[in-house]
């Protein structure tokens, strides 16, 4: 074929019209994905590329001013301060967040990234939930910018803000260690989101390292509200071999594990909260600072928005264990530290 690919020999490949091929480079996740994926065959095969130049300059004064928060309960404390914070940046570079929740499901996720799409959102802020990310490829081979926060998409060449849950978490488990604890429970949500997986591999590094034998009765997946922490360690106290200590893997899990523990019983939770320093005994926790996250999370973003062509960075933010009392309550153990 003589001279530079058009949009129209694309759209005669892929046996659609032109408007499907230009709503597809363009990035309207609206398009049928076995459409869009014709075309983009179809654009590799013929080697087109659009006029980024002349596109700028036509959308140069197009930009939406919005852009789309996805997390995955708005209604969580720790998402709550997310999304406060990414709106506090828009607002300083003149812009508006919409805000979805998946509910950690993935057809949800489809449907609240096909809405800000639809509405010609500027870029996309997002906790993916665990999975191919097939939606997040398709959104971002169409143009989308997106940054990942608080979790990291793996396999997808995107921004992201993160904390070291990994590292985290292994040190939480190595101060109860060293308080004479070995029978450690472990409660959090499904491994396969990628910051429980993450909490949940520290966890037992920890114990390897330590030479504590990992006991799977021990641990409780798939746990997404309080009411569910509640029960997951009203189970686990209930056991032949109770753990003499368990960390809870955010705070809402936190909340409802201390509604049922034991003063006799270690713990820490990751996440702090308001009142962790004033029960009884205080809590000890692993810190994260939400607020910074989301800032960065939105700079890199707007970034991108304005031009931004670098490679990919993940940003890994520092965590804090704050110990209050809760993680210091001595095991059967000490204080004899690890073995």
């Amino acid at each position: 074929m003589p001279g530079r690919p058009r949009m129209k020999d694309v759209a005669a490949e892929a046996g659609v019209s032109v408007m499907t091929v230009s709503r597809v480079v363009n990035g309207d996740v609206g398009v049928a994905p076995r459409t869009a994926a014709r075309v983009t065959a179809a654009v590799r095969k013929l080697g087109y590329q659009r006029d980024d130049v002349a596109r700028q300059l036509r959308r140069r004064d197009r930009l939406s001013q919005t852009i789309g928060l996805m997390v995955d309960n708005v209604a969580d404390p720790f998402m709550a301060a997310v999304a406060s914070a990414a709106e506090d940046v828009a607002r300083q570079c003149g812009s508006m967040v919409l805000i979805g929740s998946s509910g950690a499901d993935p057809s949800r996720e489809r449907e609240v990234i096909a809405a800000f799409t639809a509405r010609r959102v500027d870029g996309l802020i997002l906790t993916p939930v665990a999975g191919g990310h097939r939606v997040l490829r398709s959104a971002q081979a169409r143009g989308t910018k997106i940054v990942c926060v608080d979790r990291a998409a793996p396999g997808l060449d995107v921004d992201a803000v993160v904390v070291d849950n990994f590292g985290a978490v292994k040190e939480a488990v190595r101060h109860l260690i060293a308080h004479g604890h070995r029978r450690i429970g472990y409660v959090g949500d499904k491994p396969e989101i990628w910051t429980f997986g993450e909490r949940h591999r520290g966890y037992l590094a920890a114990l390897e390292t330590a030479g504590v034998d990992a006991d799977p009765a021990l641990v409780r997946h798939g746990v997404r509200s309080g009411a569910g922490a509640a029960g997951a360690v009203t189970e686990l106290l209930s056991a032949p071999r109770p753990p003499t200590a368990i960390l809870a893997g955010n705070e809402v899990l936190a909340f409802g594990a201390l509604a049922v523990l034991p003063a006799t019983v270690a713990f820490i939770a990751f996440d702090d909260f308001a009142l962790a320093a004033q029960l009884t005994p205080p809590v000890t926790v692993i810190a994260q600072d939400p607020v910074a996250l989301a800032t960065n999370a939105a700079r890199l973003l707007f970034a991108r928005i304005h031009g931004d062509v670098s490679a990919p960075r993940t940003v890994v933010m520092p965590t804090e264990l704050i110990p209050r009392g809760s993680g210091e309550i001595p095991g059967p153990y000490a204080p004899y530290g690890p073995p």
